[in-house]
């Protein structure tokens, strides 16, 4: 893997397997992204703390963003027109890093990347479990509202990926997601996930196990 990482600081935060739509019409990030194409490379997306996603003229704010973020792979890139592109990127690998170096154009560089481990495979289990199948029962209809929602193959026996997929879709702050993110164990991530579905009453006690 990659010691250093073109960013691109986002109002989001990109969870592992998730599908990322942008439309990228700034100079700097069409510059990013022509050189992601040329050489085949992923970017990383930090969720932004301070600042704005677009850089207005003459604008000199400062920027501040997580230093944990996720691998962006390109699936998708569509020249709309002149100036404007559409593109789809997939979640990949999580990661920190210890410094960011300034680039031209206003762009940033990640360095001294520390690659977090992927998610294990792990099933819900009995007292997770409502948290599954509530997931199967919504996806017939989000997906229907939004084809490209799914990045991959649904894996509803697999708590990292459904903890993620609730994540994206929950009404809770970046500053939740981003803490979500960062647990290493995918199902601690997933026990907070069913704990504010039952707040919620979005599932059931008996639902749970």
């Amino acid at each position: 893997m990659p010691q250093s990482l073109p960013l691109f600081p986002l109002q989001a935060v990109l969870f592992p397997g998730g599908a990322l739509a942008l439309k990228v019409f700034e100079a700097r990030y069409l510059d990013l992204i022509g050189r992601c194409l040329r050489e085949n490379s992923p970017f990383g997306v930090v969720c932004l703390t301070q600042g704005t996603e677009v850089r207005l003229p003459g604008q000199d704010e400062a920027v501040r963003f997580e230093s944990l973020g996720t691998l962006a792979l390109l699936r998708d890139v569509d020249a709309e027109r002149p100036g404007l592109l559409r593109i789809r990127c997939e979640g990949g690998r999580r990661f920190r890093f210890g410094r960011v170096s300034p680039q031209a154009l206003g762009l940033w560089q990640a360095e001294d990347l520390q690659w977090l481990p992927e998610d294990p495979p792990l099933p819900p289990g009995p007292a997770l479990q409502g948290a599954a199948d509530a997931l199967t029962r919504a996806l017939p209809a989000i997906t229907a509202r939004d084809p490209h929602w799914l990045a991959g193959a649904a894996r509803p026996d697999d708590a990292g990926w459904v903890a993620h997929r609730w994540c994206e879709l929950l009404p809770i702050s970046l500053q939740a997601r981003q803490r979500l993110l960062a647990l290493d164990d995918p199902l601690a991530r997933l026990q907070v996930v069913h704990a504010f579905l039952l707040q919620q009453g979005l599932i059931s006690a008996a639902a749970g196990g």
